[in-house]
């Protein structure tokens, strides 16, 4: 096991510089330092000397990827590239462009993404696997097709309509909850209870579509008509053996997802102004402040690699047929 876990982490290397390399590309093919530099001085008339100062200041005077001024190694070690890549390789995320720490603010805005993403993900869990099991056991009955007309429905529509719609009626409308902000403590029930309501109804649809079809694979297997031939009822079957057999393919979405929670919903955050991480990228992103869209990549990244492992290693807990090496 340990061996296994040592070899994926050495594979992840070359996957993390990849990835390192494509953001790098990808940003700075929109972007130039000098638009970077006019962005975030803010000021009405920024002078050559201002942009060239700040390029400076920040680490952007030097070349992307190959320094035609250097001599021997140095042309390739430095450049913008590798010397922010092996920041970024130690986890030391720097100082955004705005000159502030990144790795403080990741920090700060952690809990209210993670005070969003795990009461979603638990209940929409719980929900999805509920809903699929009982249209497993009234298969092909009036119930199951209609809960299938209602999952597709749902799932064909725009996560945006189901936030504004939300916000519509519950707060502008029914004044239940704030149509937006965040505070900490116990206070912040009251502002997260309609994004956790509207990202679990808004799943619903895709998420009870792919249980079910994973449980009704294993309905028909011969280890379920052994159980059934021995006197079990339905629900002893389902519930013994079905979703025990189903978990596998189960733990492959979830385990992967759970990395994901740390990093935050981009366009839930921003819609309901939680000064989470998801709304942190996209500020990043509007403002192009190239530092923080660099650690938040790598950083998903990284989880991502993470969640990868721990499937593989949860599948040997689940399967025991199943053997790492």
């Amino acid at each position: 096991m340990f061996a296994y876990i040592i070899k994926r982490i050495l594979y992840a290397v070359p996957i993390l510089i990849g990835v390192n390399l494509i953001t790098f590309m990808l940003f700075f093919m929109v972007n130039s330092p000098d638009d970077m530099a006019r962005a975030q001085l803010g000021a009405k008339q920024v002078t050559p000397q201002m942009i060239e100062s700040w390029k400076v200041d920040k680490g952007y005077d030097k070349p992307l990827f190959f320094n035609k001024k250097a001599e021997g190694v140095r042309q390739i070690s430095d450049t913008l590239f590798i010397q922010e890549s092996l920041k970024l390789f130690s986890f030391d995320f720097g100082y955004s462009d705005a000159n502030r720490n990144i790795g403080s603010e990741i920090k700060m805005r952690m809990g209210p993404s993670l005070a969003i993403a795990l009461p979603t993900f638990m209940i929409a869990l719980i929900t999805n696997i509920s809903l699929a099991l009982l249209m497993v056991l009234f298969r092909g009955s009036v119930l199951d097709t209609s809960m299938m007309i209602i999952a597709v429905m749902i799932m064909s529509i725009s996560g945006l309509f189901y936030i504004i719609a939300g916000q519509v009626l519950f707060s502008k409308m029914w004044h239940w909850v704030p149509i937006s902000g965040y505070t900490s403590g116990w206070e912040a029930i009251k502002f997260i209870l309609l994004p956790v309501f509207i990202g679990v109804f808004a799943g619903i649809g895709a998420g009870v579509r792919w249980y079910r079809s994973i449980f009704l694979e294993q309905i028909n297997q011969d280890y379920v008509r052994t159980a059934r031939a021995k006197g079990l009822s339905e629900l002893r079957v389902l519930f013994g053996h079905v979703l025990k057999n189903g978990m596998l393919p189960i733990l492959t979405g979830v385990v992967v997802v759970i990395p994901s929670l740390f990093m935050g919903s981009l366009i839930m955050e921003s819609f309901f102004g939680i000064p989470g991480l998801g709304s942190y990228t996209i500020d990043a992103i509007n403002s192009q402040d190239f530092s923080i869209v660099k650690a938040m990549v790598f950083l998903g990244s990284v989880l991502y690699i993470a969640g990868l492992i721990l499937t593989d290693i949860s599948y040997t807990l689940f399967d025991p047929r199943v053997k790492l090496s």
